[in-house]
């Protein structure tokens, strides 16, 4: 199921469909509380962020313009700019509602209708057992899948859920099936947020979700694992763990799709660009917040990146590779380049995706935000084809 580019009547729905959920979820008094709070920041930036609007994309010369603002459409820009602010001073447990169950379904249902579509061309079902959340896609209910997508998704390990990403995961399972797999299949991790668990929780529910789509996939190799930021932080996480478990390293997946990880969570590198909406004051926040009190910063079962063992990364590789997507303009980019080069150095099979002007997870945010289709689904294609390349 592919749609089209978000419109502003969207954002307006979006926001119908936002506001009672804050009330129930939230609360009318904290809501209000942290409003009247924000007012002093809040209203400078409604006059400030269309300013810095006009007078980027329109009165100063291109090649002055920041990356992203030189290739992107004024919707685009706009909304990363709204998104920049929102990532900067909107709370985690406000901004947690903005991408839950219960304003994201309603809001994929109105985009289904908005495009004549009353009963979605691929179902999904929710998998709830003990340690274990997360929403199943399948093309054929009836038949065994001959390619499955282990998929997390981001937020800082704060925000987020699968639902959020419903539109994305459809349309990709609907990609593969169109790369000639006969029976498409993906599972999402609905893991805990912080701050209602912190490491090593959210780290177990990925292991439970691997072993989840082991039992159903009949080769490991079949299986690609995935995910966005955060999301792919845990895949990270999960392939250095199943390292020093060998009743899990015989069973290891057949390829690794990254889309902008967070190699490493606390950084000097991770340093704010002209272009991205990622805040790295925001993202050491979050990111502390998830590692807790009781593990090191550098630990790197918790934060990647800190693993410079080559031996260690080797074994971690997936049977057919990596394969990573992310941004020029990112925050994360200094880490995400300096991964891709420790694993070709452990002689990995390794390849990336460098958007020139790209900024944080671009593939997710494009499906959405691009004005053509093309545009919308490049990301998903490259990945598609990446899978389609080393698992046939």
């Amino acid at each position: 199921m592919i749609l089209g580019q978000i419109s502003y009547l969207d954002c307006l729905v979006f926001l119908v469909f936002l506001a009672p959920q804050l009330l129930i979820h939230v609360g009318l008094i904290r809501t209000a509380t942290w409003l009247l709070g924000a007012l002093p920041s809040l209203l400078p930036q409604v006059f400030l962020i269309p300013y810095q609007f006009v007078r980027e994309r329109y009165l100063i010369p291109p090649e002055h313009r920041s990356p992203f603002v030189q290739r992107a459409t004024p919707f685009q820009d706009i909304v990363i700019r709204f998104v920049r602010y929102a990532f900067a001073f909107m709370p985690a447990w406000l901004g947690r509602v903005f991408f839950s169950k219960h304003v994201s379904l309603p809001f994929l249902r109105f985009r289904m209708l908005r495009h004549g579509i009353v009963t979605a061309p691929l179902r999904w079902s929710e998998i709830d057992r003990p340690g274990l959340k997360g929403l199943w896609i399948v093309h054929n209910k009836l038949e065994q899948p001959d390619i499955i997508v282990y998929y997390c998704h981001g937020g800082g390990f704060s925000m987020g859920s699968s639902y959020f990403y419903m539109e994305f995961l459809l349309a990709w399972v609907t990609l593969l099936k169109h790369a000639g797999y006969r029976n498409p299949a993906l599972f999402a991790l609905e893991y805990t947020l912080v701050p209602d668990a912190v490491y090593p929780t959210q780290l177990q529910e990925t292991l439970a979700g691997y072993e989840y789509v082991l039992s159903i996939a009949r080769d490991s190799t079949r299986i690609c694992v995935s995910g966005d930021s955060a999301g792919a932080t845990l895949m990270l996480s999960f392939l250095l763990y199943i390292t020093d478990h060998p009743e899990l390293r015989h069973q290891r997946p057949g390829l690794a799709v990254m889309i902008s990880p967070w190699v490493k969570i606390i950084s000097p590198n991770n340093r704010n660009t002209s272009s991205d909406f990622l805040s790295s004051d925001a993202l050491e926040l979050y990111g502390k917040q998830y590692i807790g009190s009781k593990v090191p910063l550098d630990d790197p079962l918790v934060s990647p990146g800190y693993c410079k063992n080559i031996r260690k990364w080797r074994d971690a590789s997936p049977d057919k590779g990596w394969y990573f997507l992310f941004g020029s303009e990112e925050v994360l980019g200094p880490e995400i380049r300096n991964l891709i080069e420790m694993l070709g150095k452990a002689g990995t099979d390794v390849d990336s995706y460098e958007e020139k002007g790209g900024i944080h997870a671009w593939p997710v945010a494009a499906l959405y935000l691009g004005e053509t289709k093309e545009e919308r689904l490049h990301g998903l294609k490259e990945m598609t084809k990446a899978i389609r390349d080393r698992i046939s």
